[in-house]
């Protein structure tokens, strides 16, 4: 019964190592034939846009952010006391040079001066009579020199009134737009009581900073070029009129600042602005859309499009990049003019792959793009 079992046992494993290895044997051959299949697969190409570098001239420029400011500007207030009796302005209105914007209640000065215009005749009159009486010797020096003094000090008080009553009326300094009236009529004004700013209007200027590395090419005159997202289908020209004479120690940034022609008065003070300072001149660059760039920590880089053997191949090159425009971007070193890059779907790509190019699905690049509204 035992030495029965014991056969049995041995058949069972017997078996069981059969179908072992059978199947080994059958997965082996699978795996063999999966690796031999493998061997000649060819992935597709892969679908991307190209471009042709071509050489072109770009005018260097310095770009920044800075901040209109008014030619001249100023809170305009009243130097004396007094009650608001008339209002010549709106908020918002332009004015020119002299026009008067606020007339202070000036009644009790106007009967002072009638009564000191009174006075100067008195004194007149007076110092007349003692020049007659000194030529015939019935008066001495001294009646004269009062009578003298006397009639000075009238006509210096008549001065006194007559430019006090002046500047109870408050005139534009100069021509401009006015900020809101912040005064009303009847209310009792004290000394500096800020009444409405005034802010000049054609040119404009613009304040900006620029790193200390721009001095020794920077002057007086360049041209600089604004734009603002107020109007972001127009541009103004102008020149830098000011370089501040020293350094800022914190960030050793120069402030510069452009005279801007705004004769529309479409540019106020206070917006923000893009400026550009242009140099003379122009470069030969050879630029890229910025879409065929891969950034890198360790390099950026280009897809090259080459022949072999008949198929299109992509091949990457790394690239030092320069100025950038809009939807381009300039190569200083890396590409040579005529190469063909891939522009749109170089992330996907790997070094040596297959690419087919559909350029009729490239997205239109521009050096000034402006945004479409639907």
């Amino acid at each position: 019964m035992k030495k029965s079992n014991w056969k049995l046992w041995v058949a069972v494993i017997v078996a069981l190592v059969a179908a072992t290895g059978t199947l080994a044997g059958v997965k082996a051959l699978q795996i063999g034939a999966m690796i031999d299949s493998g061997k000649g697969f060819t992935p597709p190409p892969e679908s991307v846009t190209t471009t042709k570098v071509s050489a072109a001239e770009w005018q260097p420029t310095r770009p920044a952010i800075g901040t209109l400011v008014a030619l001249r500007g100023v809170v305009l207030a009243s130097e004396l006391p007094g009650t608001v009796r008339e209002i010549g302005f709106d908020s918002g209105g332009s004015v020119r040079t002299g026009d008067w914007l606020v007339k202070l209640d000036a009644s009790v000065e106007e009967a002072q001066l009638q009564a000191a215009l009174a006075d100067a005749t008195l004194a007149r009159q007076s110092l007349e009579r003692a020049r007659a009486l000194r030529q015939g010797g019935n008066n001495t020096a001294a009646d004269l020199d009062a009578a003298e003094a006397r009639a000075k000090q009238s006509d210096a008080s008549v001065a006194t009134l007559r430019a006090t009553i002046a500047k109870k009326t408050i005139h534009a300094p100069f021509a401009g737009r006015l900020g809101i009236r912040q005064i009303e009529l009847g209310q009792v004004l004290s000394p500096g009581t800020p009444i409405v700013a005034l802010h000049s209007v054609h040119p404009i200027l613009a304040e900006f900073l620029l790193p200390q590395q721009t001095l020794s090419e920077l002057h007086l005159g360049m041209e600089a070029r604004l734009k603002t997202d107020s109007y972001s289908d127009a541009s103004w020209d102008g020149r830098i009129t000011t370089i501040n004479s020293e350094v800022e120690v914190a960030t050793r940034n120069v402030r510069v600042r452009a005279t801007f022609p705004n004769a529309d008065g479409r540019l106020r003070a206070g917006m923000f602005a893009n400026v550009e300072v242009l140099s003379p001149g122009r470069n030969r660059v050879l630029p890229v859309p910025a879409t065929a760039v891969i950034y890198a920590p360790f390099g950026d880089s280009v897809f090259v499009v080459e022949e072999q053997k008949g198929a299109s191949v992509a091949r990457q090159k790394f690239v030092r990049l320069g100025e950038r425009r809009g939807d381009l971007v300039s190569v200083a070193s890396g590409l040579q003019e005529g190469e063909t890059v891939v522009s749109s779907g170089a992330f996907k790509l790997r070094n040596g792959q297959a690419v087919v190019a559909k350029n009729a699905l490239a997205p239109t690049v521009e050096a000034a793009p402006r945004p479409v509204e639907r």
